[in-house]
């Protein structure tokens, strides 16, 4: 028996929970993975009315919205790798093109895992850390695959933009990144969705969605959306949707006392900015951050496109579907404009389950879970073994109650690793391989992070570090 599963970035099941019957043999349900490139919990399915995102809000209002999912690395490569391995790795965006070479992964990561048994696995887009999943000097060589044998098709449609390296910081009708300082930070160009570099792979997407719909096999596709990444280039009609809407203020704007993971927004820094600075400049500051909700409501927009295709087709009742963010963004708290720091903003994203398990659908859930419980959550939705050495826990018993007590999840940059517990945040910064330095944040009475209480709290430090090093090792 097949059956309509939709996971937009989360789940765990209980033995009491009445529930369709698992599928079997060919009856498995096929698998839609949507991955979305630096967007927070900018939505307003979280509590951000500002923002336009009618599609994913759908999806939430069908499912659960987990409010307080956290990835594993403030940064594309290394935070992708956890998804698409369910484990712990390497702490930067080469991590799966190193991975490569482990025969263990090379065959027991997700959608390797998936083709072993039986899917047609399909990419489109910015699934790994390079679109289209290969590197060379345009990412664009075949005999440099970042996941040798996970695809039966690897695909990065790259249309005016040339190639892979093109597309990812592409702007809009073929503009490619050269020295950054050329390119402007922002832009809103008065034409339709395929002006931007997202156009390719949503048509790409589209395509390969309605071929394998009509196939007799299940499939596992990936489609990876680029914005809102760097720089907030998107079609002027979504950026217009905020022309006059009044934002909240920023909270906790001032940079942090004492040694924190803070740094100078060098990412964005490095774009044209028409010598001007969000962190000095109030106007410019509200400027950026609404582009950065244009590109938003534009990576909605094609979400909407790609879920009414997957409507039309017979598919559509046997599919399971994944939304994710592949990390957080600064949008000035703490003086910061960009991710890589290993503050809340970085490190929280979009995660939204929707099944027919679910009781309650629409109501949040505020458990701490992180990315790599996903892998195991879409074994157990599939039917599918799960293979050893994955190190999340299946979240389907979640779709049975809307909260559970504690949970924990670590993440890291660097020299420092972070965990955060339904309380606290302990970061922990080493140098030389030794403890150099100690963060402690209560979110009780802090959310924003800013008061460091470590030397107050030495036994609760001692338990946490406990905790980080169970999970980490």
């Amino acid at each position: 028996m097949k059956y309509l599963s939709i996971l937009a970035a989360g789940g765990l099941l209980p033995a009491t929970l009445s529930a369709l019957p698992l599928p079997v043999g060919d009856a498995r349900p096929n698998v839609l993975l949507i991955c979305i490139d630096d967007l927070r919990p900018e939505l307003k399915c979280f509590g951000a009315d500002y923002i336009h995102s009618p599609n994913i809000d759908r999806l939430a209002a069908r499912g659960r919205a987990f409010t307080r999912h956290y990835v594993h690395a403030p940064t594309c490569g290394a935070s992708r790798y956890t998804l698409l391995t369910g484990r712990y790795g390497p702490r930067d965006n080469g991590a799966l093109f190193r991975a490569a070479g482990n025969e263990e992964l090379r065959s027991t990561n997700m959608p390797a895992w998936f083709r072993k048994h039986g899917y047609t696995t399909v990419s489109v887009g910015k699934v790994s850390h390079h679109p289209g999943g290969r590197g060379g000097k345009d990412w664009n060589d075949d005999s440099k695959p970042e996941m040798p044998e996970a695809w039966t098709r690897h695909l990065c449609p790259s249309g005016p933009w040339q190639h892979p390296r093109g597309l990812m910081h592409g702007q809009a009708n073929g503009e490619i990144r050269g020295n950054a300082k050329d390119m402007d930070v922002l832009q809103a160009f008065d034409g339709d969705d395929n002006s931007y570099p997202d156009g390719p792979t949503i048509e790409g997407a589209l395509q390969q969605l309605t071929a394998l719909a009509g196939d007799d096999k299940p499939f596992f596709l990936a489609v990876g959306f680029l914005r809102p990444h760097l720089p907030f280039g998107a079609p002027a009609r979504y950026v217009k949707l905020y022309d006059e809407v009044s934002l909240p203020k920023i909270p906790h704007p001032g940079k942090p006392q004492g040694r924190t993971t803070w740094h100078g927004s060098g990412e964005f820094m490095k774009y044209n900015r028409w010598k001007r600075d969000p962190r000095s400049d109030p106007e410019f500051a509200t400027l950026v951050r609404k582009h950065y909700a244009g590109c938003v409501s534009y990576a909605d927009a094609l979400v909407g496109r790609l879920l009414a295709a997957l409507e039309k087709t017979a598919a559509a009742k046997d599919t399971i579907i994944v939304l994710w963010g592949d990390h957080g963004w600064h949008l000035g708290e703490h003086a910061i404009w960009g991710k890589h720091s290993l503050f809340e903003e970085s490190l929280r994203s979009p995660l939204i389950l929707v099944s027919p398990r679910i009781e309650q659908p629409g109501r949040s859930c505020p458990s701490v879970i992180e990315t790599i419980d996903i892998y195991p959550t879409l074994c157990e939705l599939t039917g599918l073994p799960k293979p050893a050495g994955l190190r999340g826990q299946s979240l389907l018993s979640l779709l049975g109650r809307a909260s559970r007590p504690g949970g924990s999840a670590v993440s890291y940059k660097g020299g420092a690793e972070t965990i955060r517990t339904d309380r606290y945040r302990l970061i922990r910064h080493s140098r030389g391989g030794k403890l150099s330095h100690l963060e402690l944040y209560d979110h009780r009475d802090d959310p924003g992070e800013i008061k460091n209480i470590a030397e107050r709290q030495p036994e609760l430090v001692t338990g946490l570090l406990e905790q980080l090093d169970t999970k980490l090792n």
